[in-house]
Formats: structure tokens, sequence, C-alpha cells
């Protein structure tokens, strides 16, 4: 065999071997202790996670582990609450007349312009006179003749009565003339009744507004012929000056006012836009009507107003809010400050310690964001009136006024492991109960972050980090 067979056979051979024997089991060790390794490194390196210090909680509020909550509080105080019904009402003019002719004739003149204020008593409108001037003139003609006539009658009456009683005449001639002159007479007060109809025609002729009012669009244009059964009218006045308000209430509230009316009280009324928030006019109520309707159980009532700057147009739909009574000396808190639950109608008090006890309250009327408090709570309580969806019974706040300032007693001040009381730049790194000796793995119970600059200050949580130990 050659030098060239050799060579080929021993690059045909198997680049790997098998390894057998002690040098497979070197290979297992060695990667038996790299994976205890790896799986030592990932403990450390969890122990060391869960030594960092736990971030500080957003603004103070604490976490779900009892710490103390930010709240915002107000004290019960000693007011007056007024008692007051809300209704949906109409603007209803007092008056609304619509001027219509009481003659026939051409409309000559209007004297007036759309949406003027007319006065009672100016001229709206003319009507063309002269065919009732030229009727005046014949009924005043018919007068005097049959006054010529009665003159005459009366002059033969006279001497028909003398000659009577010498019975120059018969009886029954005297009679007849007795009747002739009645006969004028009538005919004379006949005349004068004509004469008095078509003056009143020629007055009727100038259309004068019986009430003081707006005028509205006109109906009718000059040169139109009018009738006195015309049934759109000349115009439409309408009083705007004072207005009334017609408004309804549930029966219920009937006793309380008719109570207070009987008393002679002065029921005032407020009446509001649309929106409820704009505030239209002040006045005072008016009458009641004199039945309840049966199919809303409502009764009507009407409420006065001077409308003196035209706030109020008629037909307009207002807000009223009826002040029925007024509650003198009564607790009162704002209205944010009631919760409702299994106990009821309920408030969190604070407490002197900075703790929360839930008080059952009996409420009182209610007026905008203040309702009054008929048992359960004293004049200077203080009550959580913001923040007090995560409240539970015997909690710990720390509470603020309604200005934001800190408020309410003081707690002994966290002390963080770092030895320095935790002051944080808000109420919540103050009133702290907890202190910083918690077991490891435990949430932080931290206020506010700590100042910067200060790593000696604690962090609020109970933790300490590595480097202060």
């Amino acid at each position: 065999m050659d030098d060239r067979t050799t060579t080929d056979f021993a690059r045909t051979q198997p680049l790997d071997k098998p390894v057998t024997g002690k040098a497979a089991a070197r290979k297992k060790g060695r990667g038996l202790g790299l994976l205890v390794v790896v799986v030592a490194a990932a403990a450390v390196g969890w122990w060391l996670y869960g030594r960092q210090p736990a971030p500080p909680p957003p603004q103070g509020r604490q976490n779900a582990f009892g710490g103390p909550m930010p709240v915002v509080t107000a004290p019960a105080v000693t007011g007056n609450i007024d008692i007051t019904l809300n209704a949906l009402g109409t603007v209803t003019s007092l008056a609304t007349v619509t001027i219509r002719s009481q003659i026939s004739g051409q409309l000559v003149r209007v004297a007036y312009r759309e949406g003027q204020m007319i006065n009672k008593g100016d001229l709206v409108a003319e009507i063309d006179s002269r065919p009732y001037e030229l009727a005046l003139a014949q009924a005043q003609g018919a007068l005097e003749r049959d006054q010529a006539l009665l003159q005459a009658a009366e002059l033969d009456l006279k001497r028909y009565q003398e000659l009577a009683k010498t019975n120059a005449i018969p009886r029954q001639q005297l009679d007849t003339q007795v009747s002739l002159v009645a006969q004028d007479k009538g005919l004379v007060l006949a005349d004068q009744a004509q004469i008095n109809t078509q003056k009143l025609n020629i007055a009727y002729c100038h259309i004068i507004a019986p009430i003081t009012g707006r005028a509205g669009l006109r109906l009718v244009d000059p040169g139109n012929y009018v009738t006195a059964n015309d049934a759109s009218g000349i115009v439409v006045l309408t009083q705007l000056q004072p207005i009334s308000v017609i408004f309804t209430v549930a029966e219920d509230n009937l006793p309380q006012i008719v109570k207070r009316l009987r008393a002679g009280a002065t029921l005032p009324a407020t009446a509001f836009d649309r929106s409820g928030a704009v505030k239209l006019a002040t006045g005072v109520l008016k009458t009641l009507d004199n039945q309840i309707d049966t199919t809303t159980g409502t009764l009507k009532l009407r409420a006065e107003f001077a409308n003196e700057d035209d706030s109020l147009f008629p037909n307009q739909f207002v807000n009223i809010q009826l002040l029925v009574d007024t509650l003198h000396e009564a607790t009162v808190v704002p209205t944010s400050a009631i919760q409702r639950g299994a106990p009821g109608t309920f408030v969190y008090l604070v407490n002197a310690d900075n703790t929360v006890t839930v008080k059952p309250v009996t409420l009182g009327p209610a007026s905008a964001e203040q309702i009054a408090i008929q048992s359960g709570l004293a004049p200077g309580d203080g009550v959580v009136i913001d923040g007090a969806d995560k409240l539970r019974n015997g909690a710990r706040v720390v509470p603020r006024n309604t200005e934001g300032s800190p408020g309410g007693g003081r707690g002994p001040a966290g002390r963080p492991a770092g030895g320095t009381a935790g002051r944080g730049g808000n109420a919540n790194s103050e009133g702290n109960t907890t202190t910083g000796n918690q077991a490891p793995g435990s949430a932080a119970n931290g206020n506010a972050a700590p100042p910067p600059g200060g790593p000696g200050s604690g962090t609020g949580g109970g933790r300490r980090s590595r480097g202060a130990q």
C-alpha cells in the first residue's frame, strides 16, 4: 500500500469521535455546575430586587394596606336653610286683547308701529267716519221735525182741555189728542236715540287702546274694508308690565303653602331661564287655582312679576323657585358630605385622632349646595366632603379644609428607618401614624417623595435604601 492510499483513508475517518468513560462524566459534571450557577444568580437577583426601596405613591395618596388617605373636610355649621319648591311655568300675560272694529267701513289710518308700546287711550286705527256723520245729520233733522210736531200737538191738547171743561168738544176728541202728544214724544225720543247711535258710530271709527301693552304684527293694512264680525281683528295688544307666570305644584305641597298664605306671609317667587342657571326676575305668589287637576295631581299657581326690564315674554317657559319657608338655626353641611349605603344616609365624621367614623344622620331640607341635618351631627363636627369613596369605618385620614390647607388634628409623625421624620411638601407628609419598622416584602406606606438632595430623609414607606443600611 502506498502513501496516497494511507492519506485518503485518514481523511475518511470521522472528525468527532464518541466520548466514553471518564471524559463523558467530566463533561456532564461541568453542565450541572453551570446550571447551578445560573439558578443561584437568579435567586440573588430576585432577593436584591426585593430589597430595593418601593417607589413613593403619587402625591401622597396611600396604598391599600391601611395608610392614611388624604381627604377634604368641612365643618358642620349653624345657618338658615330656605325651603323652596321648584316647578316649571309658562309666562302668561295678565291681559291680551285682540282689537277688532265694532262697525263696518274702510280702514283709513293705522296709528301704531309693530312692536310699539301703546298706552291705554292711545289711538290705534281710524275708520272712515263720513257715512256715519251723514247719518247723524239725518237723525238730527228728524229730531227737529218731530219736536215741532210735538209742540203743535201739545198746543192743541191745551185748547181741547179748556173746551172740554164746557163740553164744547166730545170727550173722544180730547183723548185722541192726548194719544197724539204721547206719540210725538216717542218719536222725539227715537230721534234722539238715533243721534246718539250715530255719535257712537263716529266714536267707533276712532279705535283706541283699552289697555297698556305691546302691539303685535299688523293684521290689516290701511285701505281694507273691515267689518264688525271680522275674526282676525286689526292688531293684538299684550300687557307685559306687570306679567304673571302660571306654574304647577304637587298637591302634597298645598297645605304648607296655604298655611303660609293664611298667616299673611308673602311668598317670593324667582324665575330662571330654561337651563335654570340665569335669574330672570323676582316676584311674589299672587293666587291659587280653585281646584286640583285630578289627572296629574297638581294645582296651578300664579306668580306676578313687575317685569320692568322685559326679561319675561308671554308663552316663555321658565323655571320657578318658590320660597315657602326658611328654617332658622339649623345644622348645615355641604350636600357632597352625604353618603348612602347600608346604614341609610350617613357621613364620615372626622375624629380628633384623624380617624373617621360612619355617622348615620337624618336629613332635612336642602338648598343649593347645602343640606340641613336634623339629627346625628352637632355644629363644629368635621365631615368628609371629598375622598370618601375609598374610606371605611375607622380608617385614618389626612384632613384638609375646603381651601386645601392642612386641617384637623395631627397624629405622630411617621418615622422612616433612616432616623428622621418624613416631612414632605404637602399635607400628607405629616400626621402619618405608621413607623418605618415594617417587615421586608410589605408594601410601602409612604406619604410623599423625599425632598431632593436629602439622602438621609425617609421615604415614608418604612424601607431603607441599601446605602442607608
